[in-house]
């Protein structure tokens, strides 16, 4: 039996980047969800089609599923893909929404953010190519959710989401696949299992942490099963609703005991880790980070050293707060470089176009078109093929990168949690004052240009406005500054920093030493304190 279920629209459903983020609670509150999907289903149609649905396991993503599922059912969907116990990594899932063609899927996660009663959630609808939903239809989500007066639900009982196979959900097909399986499957057809699988064999020791979150299952089967990696190779493997009480971020902050083991005595030849959702990436070698800007360009430069990149790359993406270092790879291989927007979904129309092949984030994500999500296990395999083929360490790979490219010394600067009227009001000043910037001179520095970054889709043409103020200094080097989308209370200031020093000299300094100038007359130009009352950031990557 259908129920139609009478509502009125909830403010503050507008979906940020990736989806809508908010407290558990909030989800978990009368009619949020169902208010919320049922608005995805008016807009994008539900009638006769089919979906993926899954999740990183975080508090409520079981219930939050059967929700989903009745209220797919209610408005005529044909069939759902589920991953087991409703867990899917995002990049899994949009794997198989390629993988089957579907019409879209529905992710449930908050990404990086941290999960359990109190913390946080989100939902976000990917499209029928697997990537994050563009803005026009997010925007039309959001403007169905302030008209919205009723949702359908089928009463019915919970469909066994432990149980692999085919269910029937008042006529709608829910099929229940492994959630590994077909992403594993995958990972073979791009990387050389063979050699990697050799490398470890020959006593090449890893650390992988999976946080509690998402990855740890997907890790153990890969990592462990199919290429040898020696048993306990992946930590905090079980997912957990509430990542074991971890802030699931893959940066040196948050991942603190994995930079502990690979800087101590005895560490590994490398390390990893990955986020809630399994789609952001940190790398570290012996007693180095990687930045993930470096790391982009690293895999870049390298890409053709694994089968499923051995023809070249058509292009390589970055979003504009990343460094440009990926930018001086793309000159050298003669293929296009592209700036987009912060969010993965800007990549899409790139990568479906054929423009580019690798994509990458400061915020540590990195991917490619194999799917239309960023995809951390994927960077972190690409990292083992090249370590593999050039039987070099992680340290030397980096040296020999910067000596033959120069280095973009980069750093971002994260202040949270402020209150967004100030975060807001610093911005409109600093935006005020772009005209007046360029030829002044601080710390050392002569500003060159400024402005708010502003992007032009090449492929659809579409705008997209106010992406970040930019500072850009004579030389190479720069600060921008946005307010970030990823948050559920206040804002988030990020403070990106960037130095560019060509070499042969210089390629060894501390980053933050190497960047002091520039984080200084950041702070200055910015007046960070004066309007937040911060000196310093709460994180720092």
């Amino acid at each position: 039996m259908t129920t139609t279920v009478k509502t009125t629209p909830i403010a503050g459903q507008k979906p940020g980047t990736s989806g809508l983020r908010k407290k558990t609670p909030v989800f978990m509150a009368r009619h949020y969800l169902e208010n919320f999907v049922q608005s995805v289903f008016d807009v994008v149609g539900c009638a006769g089609k089919t979906f993926v649905l899954g999740g990183d396991g975080r508090y409520f993503n079981d219930r939050a599923a059967q929700v989903i599922l009745r209220m797919a059912a209610a408005s005529g969907a044909a069939r759902v893909i589920v991953g087991q116990g409703a867990f899917l990594s995002t990049p899994a899932a949009s794997h198989l929404i390629r993988l089957n063609k579907t019409d879209g899927g529905i992710i449930m996660s908050a990404s990086h953010n941290p999960g359990g009663p109190t913390e946080d959630f989100g939902v976000k609808f990917n499209m029928p190519n697997g990537g994050p939903a563009p803005e026009a239809v997010t925007e039309a989500i959001y403007r169905r959710t302030t008209e919205i007066t009723e949702y359908h639900m089928v009463e019915a009982q919970d469909v066994d989401l432990a149980r692999i196979g085919r269910h029937d959900l008042a006529g709608m097909v829910v099929d229940v696949v492994d959630p590994v399986a077909d992403y594993a499957a995958l990972m073979e057809t791009l990387f050389d299992f063979p050699a990697i699988r050799s490398m470890f064999a020959g006593g090449f020791r890893m650390r992988m942490d999976s946080m509690c979150a998402i990855t740890g299952p997907y890790a153990v089967e890969i990592l462990e099963n199919r290429l040898g990696a020696a048993q306990g190779t992946v930590v905090n493997a079980a997912p957990l609703p509430d990542f074991g009480g971890m802030h699931p971020d893959p940066n040196p902050t948050w991942a603190k005991a994995l930079m502990d083991e690979m800087f101590g005595q005895d560490a590994p030849d490398f390390g990893a880790a990955s986020d809630g959702d399994g789609d952001r990436n940190m790398v570290v070698g012996r007693g180095i980070y990687v930045s993930p800007s470096d790391s982009l360009a690293v895999l870049a430069a390298n890409a053709h050293l694994a089968p499923g990149y051995k023809a070249g790359l058509k292009g390589i993406a970055r979003s504009m707060p990343t460094s440009a270092a990926a930018d001086r790879v793309a000159a050298a291989l003669g293929i296009g470089a592209y700036e987009t927007p912060t969010g993965w979904k800007f990549f899409g129309n790139l990568l479906d176009a054929g423009r580019a092949t690798l994509c990458g984030e400061e915020s540590f994500g990195t991917g490619s078109d194999h799917v239309r999500e960023k995809d951390g296990l994927w960077a972190i395999l690409l990292w083992l093929n090249i370590l593999a083929v050039r039987k070099q360490s992680v340290a030397q790979i980096l040296q020999e990168h910067w000596a033959k490219f120069g280095r973009n010394y980069y750093s971002r600067h994260d202040f949270e949690a402020i209150p967004t009227d100030k975060a807001d009001a610093m911005m409109a000043v600093l935006r005020e004052k772009l005209a007046s910037l360029p030829g002044t001179a601080l710390e050392g520095l002569v500003v060159e240009a400024a402005d708010d970054f502003a992007y032009t889709d090449p492929i659809d043409g579409s705008v997209s406005l106010k992406q970040g103020v930019r500072v850009l200094f004579a030389g190479g080097s720069r600060a921008v500054f946005r307010l970030s989308g990823t948050g559920t209370e206040g804002a988030t200031l990020r403070l990106y920093l960037e130095r560019y020093v060509p070499g042969p000299d210089g390629l060894a300094e501390d980053p933050q030493a190497a960047l002091a100038p520039i984080i200084r007359a950041a702070h200055a130009i910015a007046g960070i304190e004066t309007h937040t009352g911060r000196t310093a950031p709460d994180v720092v990557t």
